[in-house]
């Protein structure tokens, strides 16, 4: 039985309108809630009981759970309502307008990731979940982008126990058993002040050259962890460590008093949150010995662990439904925390290389096998 719900284009379209940016800046942040009571709204009239959660400790933001049938097993599909802040000045069209051209969606979420909920909408107004035999579930969770505290709340709260998760980002319709972890840190380093004809000073310290230091200390981190872990067969990097912002000083001619780093750690599931620190602080160590009263070392926000897919009789057959083998990617996503409630696999239409940035788009030539692969999805484990 088909159910009449708006198109596609039009769940797509109003998706993309409903700004729900997620930022550590309280200015830039926003709450999801207009955006989790359309889905509501559309999930209720497909025939699902709907609940709504409020996160506690955050900006007025809150968990989707839409359910439907009885029983043990079945099947979770996921997926976070908010998306990054934008500058629309340097997209060529409104970022909260979905816009067609040249066979692409473009548009802030578009793959990163409100275009899976509509592209659930539309598979879902397909089928008759009344005689669907085992549960699904479908949850949309907030603040992906920053602390994934959506999805941490969840995976403590809830008592579900699916057969399988698929959480669906944009893969390229790859299937993804296993990502890196994540750890953002800001570092502080107070100098002192001065002119600078007098660099000389005792009582002058740039806190510049001291972060140039830090810099060169924390760019030999890989050196140290093959030094740790000479045994690692991985043909991938041990460690993607970016320096992302540097901000320091006021004057070319005053010494610098205050710099702060910020940067970004990514890490293989054979590392833990834990070992990462250490090599930190076994790689600022000669640095601290100089200047301890003087660098502070805070995280942004809380470290993402790796993320490793348990081999399990859900994960084969899915494997064997889709004809796909099971991949690795570098960014990260919910997996860790999903992956304690059932076996959890990243699966979605769009490209990673079209996220975080202007002019996001989806292809048009996603949308169809997208659909196809989580029609067959559903069927197989809720039937």
């Amino acid at each position: 039985m088909k159910i009449k719900t708006p198109s596609f284009i039009e769940c797509y379209r109003k998706i993309i309108s409903i700004p729900s940016i997620s930022s550590i800046d309280p200015s830039l942040d926003q709450s999801n809630e207009s955006l989790v009571h359309l889905l509501a709204n559309w999930f209720y009239d497909l025939g699902f009981k709907i609940t709504l959660s409020s996160i506690p400790n955050t900006r007025n933001k809150f968990n989707l759970l839409a359910t439907t049938g009885k029983g043990l097993g079945g099947l979770l599909l996921s997926g976070h309502t908010d998306t990054v802040p934008c500058d629309p000045n340097f997209w060529k069209y409104d970022p909260f307008i979905l816009t067609e051209s040249d066979n692409k969606f473009y548009g802030l979420g578009t793959v990163d990731m409100k275009g899976f909920f509509a592209l659930l909408i539309n598979v879902l107004s397909n089928i008759d979940i009344s005689k669907l035999r085992k549960p699904l579930y479908i949850l949309a969770t907030a603040d992906e982008e920053t602390t994934m505290i959506g999805a941490k709340n969840f995976s403590k709260l809830t008592a579900l126990k699916p057969d399988i998760a698929i959480i669906g980002e944009p893969t390229s319709l790859k299937l993804i058993s296993s990502h890196r972890g994540h750890i953002s840190i800001t570092v502080r380093i107070r100098g002192e002040s001065g002119h600078s004809s007098d660099m000389s000073s005792i009582n002058s310290v740039n806190a510049i050259d001291i972060a140039q230091k830090i810099i060169y200390h924390l760019s030999k981190l890989r050196k140290i962890v093959i030094k740790n872990h000479h045994d690692n067969k991985s043909d991938s990097p041990y460690l993607i460590v970016n320096f992302g912002s540097i901000k320091g000083g006021d004057l070319s001619n005053r010494i610098c008093s205050y710099c702060e780093l910020h940067l970004d750690i990514r890490f293989l599931p054979n590392f833990t949150i834990n070992d990462i620190n250490k090599f930190i602080n076994q790689a600022l160590k000669p640095i601290r010995k100089i200047w301890l009263d003087r660098i502070y070392i805070d995280q942004l926000h809380q470290p993402i662990p790796a993320y490793k897919c348990s081999n399990s009789s859900s994960i084969q057959q899915i494997q064997q439904l889709l004809g796909k083998k099971l991949e690795i990617v570098n960014y990260c996503t919910e997996a860790p925390f999903i992956q304690n409630i059932c076996p959890t696999l990243i699966f979605g239409p769009g490209s990673i290389n079209q996220a975080h940035q202007p002019n996001e788009f989806m292809d048009i030539s996603f949308i169809k096998p997208a659909y196809e692969n989580i029609f067959r999805i559903v069927h197989y484990f809720c039937n």
